[in-house]
């Protein structure tokens, strides 16, 4: 440690605590991150691979995630923290320009290479699948939005912003609910349009390649968080107990550091928090959010299998069971043993499938996604069957991102503990952008403190 160094703490080893943590390494801190698990990465993680067929040998030959994860080409801090890091994320990641295609083949949406927004126009406009009165509507809505710099009005929801601009019910489904859904996680008659008006804004409206799609290659935890991990003090399996934040410092569960950011969910943040005066408010605010599951289902197919694209739209229906909004070739993507194919549907806002066994949410997800290849007019080679199946619901996903919710800043009422997760108030939904924007940010306040100190 050099003279001005300080020895700080991070409790949480998900995407915003290792953001946290890089920024402070890499300012010349001693930096200490407790992690509950073993793994690293948060929501946004490997998981252990699921228990050995009959000759021993896994289900799956490379680790599974427990969320099947979707990056933009607007996610700048992101990109930039990989590069610090050493990570290369041209090999790491799958850049592919804006596309949309529905596995049944009867929508396809692409951004042609012009400059933003022309892009999103040209897009809508040659759309296949979208009537010519769903495309003038849609460039109608993001010319208003633009008109009013993306500001919507207070209160409102992404079902009252599509009503307002009278929005084609056809339009609504096949375009402005499936995007609602993955990058809000909420349903349209709850995610708050501010939010929605924002992620359109920045992935939409700035840089063409804002828009593009970036798809791991590599598992959530080697994406970047492993590296992280490797410059760090790491406590791993540690569930912290208590934090006792004072002015000159703070212990985490008695071992005294100069400071800590607390990069944990905001029930946990809540529940370590000291309950005093001071903090009432921002516990108050910690304990009314709300939270969204979102279920993966992984299948490993008989023979070889592969998309015509790594990522595919679904139809959901609801009334028959059919949930799933998107299907990755896990296969194409992992370059994974071509003699299996693997593929991973994604259910958005997965609430419904609380109430039903894991054995008929596996089945209805695959007839739904062998019922929409079958009915591609390409003819699709039909699902194989399928040898293996993993369904992971992560139950607190995200936060519902409903309109006036109070989301905190980085702060506290301690000046040596701040905050950070995609939770806190970052104009973003829960977005791993928004995640490692909001860890540097904690970290940066940390820092400026202590520049001014040194003054």
């Amino acid at each position: 440690m050099t003279p001005s160094a300080r020895r700080i703490a991070v409790v949480g080893a998900g995407w915003a605590g290792l953001a946290a943590a890089t920024t402070l390494q890499q300012a010349g801190h001693e930096v200490t991150v407790f992690e509950s698990s073993h793994e690293v990465g948060g929501r946004a993680r490997r998981v252990a691979l699921p228990s050995s067929t009959h000759d021993g040998k896994p289900h799956f030959t490379a680790p599974l995630d427990n969320g099947q994860h979707l990056m933009l080409g607007a996610y700048d801090q992101t990109l930039a923290l990989m590069r610090s890091l050493g990570v290369d994320a041209e090999t790491a990641l799958l850049r592919r320009p804006l596309q949309l295609t529905s596995v049944d083949g009867s929508f396809n949406l692409r951004a042609p290479e012009l400059p933003a927004p022309l892009h999103t126009m040209a897009a809508l406009l040659t759309a296949r699948g979208l009537a010519w009165r769903d495309k003038w509507a849609a460039m109608s809505l993001m010319r208003t939005l633009r008109t009013n710099a993306f500001q919507t009005p207070a209160g409102a929801t992404v079902a009252d912003l599509l009503k307002a601009a009278r929005q084609p019910t056809s339009l609504i489904r096949l375009l402005w609910q499936p995007l609602c859904l993955a990058a809000l996680n909420t349903p349209l008659q709850q995610a708050c349009a501010q939010i929605f008006a924002n992620v359109l804004r920045d992935s939409l409206d700035r840089n063409r390649t804002d828009s593009d799609l970036l798809l791991p290659r590599v598992d959530l935890s080697a994406l970047w968080p492993l590296a992280a991990a490797s410059h760090c003090w790491m406590r791993r399996g540690h569930s912290v107990r208590t934090l006792a934040p004072d002015d000159e410092g703070i212990a985490v569960d008695g071992e005294r550091f100069e400071s800590a950011v607390l990069a944990v969910p905001p029930y946990a943040a809540a529940r370590l928090l000291p309950d005093i005066m001071q903090s009432r408010y921002l516990r108050e605010n910690l304990q009314a959010f709300r939270y969204i599951p979102i279920a993966t289902l992984t299948l490993r197919l008989a023979t070889p299998y592969r998309l015509p694209q790594p990522m595919m739209m679904l139809f959901d229906d609801t009334a028959r069971c059919h949930d799933g909004q998107w299907v990755f070739d896990r296969g194409a993507l992992l370059g994974l043993d071509a003699a299996h194919g693997e593929l991973a549907i994604v259910v958005s806002a997965a609430e419904s499938l609380n109430d039903r066994a894991r054995t008929q949410i596996i089945l209805d997800l695959t007839r739904q996604l062998a019922e929409q290849l079958a009915l591609n007019p390409k003819r699709l080679a039909p699902l194989p069957n399928v040898i293996a199946a993993e369904l992971i619901v992560e139950k607190r996903a995200t936060f519902a991102a409903t309109p006036g919710l109070q989301r905190p800043g980085n702060g506290t009422p301690w000046p040596t503990l701040m905050l950070a997760g995609d939770w806190t108030d970052t104009g973003y939904p829960a977005t791993l952008e928004g995640a490692v924007r909001s860890g540097q940010g904690a970290a940066t306040r940390l820092i400026k403190q202590y520049e001014k100190r040194g003054r």
